[in-house]
């Protein structure tokens, strides 16, 4: 009996870790696997187990394939190609929404994100819209997107190693596509026609940025060179500065807040602005201005043809994460300097440096031109944004990824090759032909989300071993079962739904296999309906901006609220419950 209370507080503590952002998630959840197998629930090969699982090598093959794919500018310029000219919102959403759903079917969603958040944010600009209207909708269409084939996301390969490991098969191809493209197509036009309405108001975006602009935080040291030494806040142009303003003082390790007009300017004064990242940039252009860094650099004389400004996302696998900005090492690590963040529009009442570092921040910084193209596919961050350029590979590159990505399909969909070896072919052959190189390859491979998943399968064991999967299986069962097996079918989806909000999906659909299966055991119903209830709730997160990682890639771009992602998520999460449950009943009972 012990076995089940200690995995209960277990997984609890577990859960409780991974919402607060306390560690990495595979940090979190590795500890959380060492911990089952060092207490005897799990042996040590029930442990390891995972990290051989077809399923999580298909994942990485995959990785690799998308940026490949991304060596080609199609489908990026096919997209903005679809947008055209003019504002007419609804007609936007649906030329938008439909495509980049259908490439997340076929496609990692988190590439296919990170190329269309710049791309839209220029042609939102370009027409007098506020991205924020597109950024949201452009999330949840790659997640849709992905519960249409065995490929659309990794939580889809989860499930079907899972199913492998316990000699049941696993997923077709297009096994999902009977539920997955229903409810696809039904959101999307509901998404298309209604969602403008439950998506923050915003005006045009030099309203916008003239009334209720992101907010960047920066810390100005005051040099000895600086023409206003002496002189007050008000004489020195800086209370109303390009859109920005000084909000507090730190003079001798004295805070000064709020700062009055009539305030003089002090050598060493530590000035800290709030202001949009154009009116962040003039302030660092200014003679005698110097933001807090370690390094010596000189925001005004450095070489525009060699450094750029760039607005990162902090990833939630970064490194990054809970280091301060000092001990980040910033300037060795990336070629540059952090000029301000920006965390939700709240002011960070401390020195920048000493800010603890957390995903979704959005660090407003001067790099080397080179920093997209080294560090555009790594975990430290979810999305580079500075000017909108397409890096473009020989033409000969893109048309062989594509001919590669259909053969990869048609070897999986007719079952002539398991989808880890066609996927493992394709990924050789880009590597092998050269459309991508060996470190382009290892970078394009998210090693926390793979690190995720491969515990995930010895922690779904450890749920099995000591009865906890069992009881939330009675659980369920009792109390939906009083409605017969489709309350049962809407109970494990509410169930699995709700436990991403806190949770990363690859993480829940292995959680909540056990349980599927304890249900199956239990409840008599086929275990068909139950796995394709467990992929819909584990794959359709929307209510929460930390529960799937293109979600957290729109959050702070898109200068959202957590409110706003409850308000559209919510309402979707329960239709989609509703189509899940008519289609089901239809199929299957």
């Amino acid at each position: 009996m012990w076995e089940m209370y200690f995995t209960a507080a277990l997984v609890l503590i577990m859960v409780i870790l991974l919402s607060k952002d306390v560690s990495k998630p595979g940090f979190i959840i590795f500890g959380t696997l060492l911990l089952f197998a060092l207490s005897g629930i799990i042996t040590v090969d029930e442990a390891l187990r995972g990290f051989s699982n077809k399923g999580m090598i298909a994942v990485g093959m995959l990785y690799i394939v998308s940026v490949g794919l991304q060596s080609s500018g199609l489908f990026v310029r096919g997209v903005y190609r679809l947008l055209g000219e003019g504002n007419k919102s609804k007609k936007r959403y649906f030329r938008l929404l439909f495509p980049v759903a259908g490439l997340s079917a076929f496609l990692n969603n988190t590439p296919i994100v990170a190329s269309l958040i710049p791309m839209i944010k220029s042609w939102a600009k370009k027409n007098d819209m506020d991205a924020s209207n597109f950024l949201i909708p452009l999330s949840y269409a790659a997640i849709l997107g992905g519960t249409c084939t065995l490929i659309g996301t990794s939580t889809n390969l989860v499930v079907h190693g899972l199913l492998q490991d316990s000699g049941m098969g696993g997923l077709g191809f297009f096994e999902i596509t009977k539920i997955g493209l229903p409810v696809a197509l039904i959101m999307l036009t509901l998404l298309s026609l209604f969602g403008e309405y439950l998506l923050p108001k915003t005006e045009n975006i030099e309203a916008t940025l003239k009334r209720d602009y992101k907010k960047f935080i920066t810390e100005m040291e005051v040099k000895s060179n600086y023409s206003y030494v002496g002189e007050t806040i008000e004489k020195a142009g800086l209370r109303n500065f390009e859109n920005s303003f000084p909000f507090q003082i730190i003079r001798e390790g004295k805070l000064i807040t709020p700062v009055n007009p009539q305030e003089e300017i002090h050598e060493e004064d530590k000035l800290f602005f709030t202001g949009d990242a154009s009116a962040i940039s003039k302030l660092h252009d200014t003679r005698g201005l110097s933001v807090m860094r370690d390094s010596e650099i000189e925001y005004q004389d450095v070489d525009s043809d060699k450094v750029d400004t760039f607005e990162v996302v902090i990833s939630r696998e970064s490194p990054l994460v809970g280091m301060s900005v000092k001990e980040s090492n910033f300037y060795d690590r990336y070629n540059g300097v952090i000029l301000a963040i920006h965390r939700e529009g709240k002011e960070i009442k401390k020195n920048i440096s000493d800010v603890v570092l957390k995903p979704a921040d959005t660090l407003f910084i001067m790099a080397s031109k080179s920093l997209e193209t080294i560090w555009g596919n790594s975990k430290d961050f979810r999305l580079i944004s500075s000017s909108v350029n397409i890096q473009e590979k020989a033409k000969w590159k893109g048309h062989l990824s594509i001919g590669l990505l259909i053969i990869m399909i048609l070897l999986a969909a007719t079952g002539v090759l398991p989808i880890v070896l066609s996927a493992g072919l394709t990924a050789m052959i880009m590597v092998g032909t050269g459309v991508i190189d060996i470190k382009e390859a290892k970078d394009a491979v998210d090693w926390e989300v793979l690190t995720i998943i491969a515990s995930s399968f010895g922690i779904a064991t450890a749920l099995s071993n000591s009865g906890f999967a069992d009881l939330i299986a009675n659980v369920i069962i009792n109390i939906f079962g009083q409605f017969g097996d489709m309350g049962i079918i809407v109970g494990l989806f509410l169930a699995t739904s709700q436990f991403t909000w806190v949770v990363t999906n690859n993480a829940v659909a292995a959680l909540m296999f056990p349980v599927m299966m304890g249900i199956a055991q239990s409840s008599g119903i086929g275990m068909e309906p139950l796995i394709l209830t467990l992929v819909m709730g584990a794959s359709t997160c929307f209510a929460t901006p930390i529960g799937y990682q293109t979600n957290t890639m729109v959050y702070s771009t898109g200068n959202y609220k957590f409110k706003d992602f409850l308000k559209i998520g919510i309402p979707m999460n329960i239709i989609i419950c509703v189509i899940v449950t008519i289609i089901i009943s239809l199929m299957y009972f």
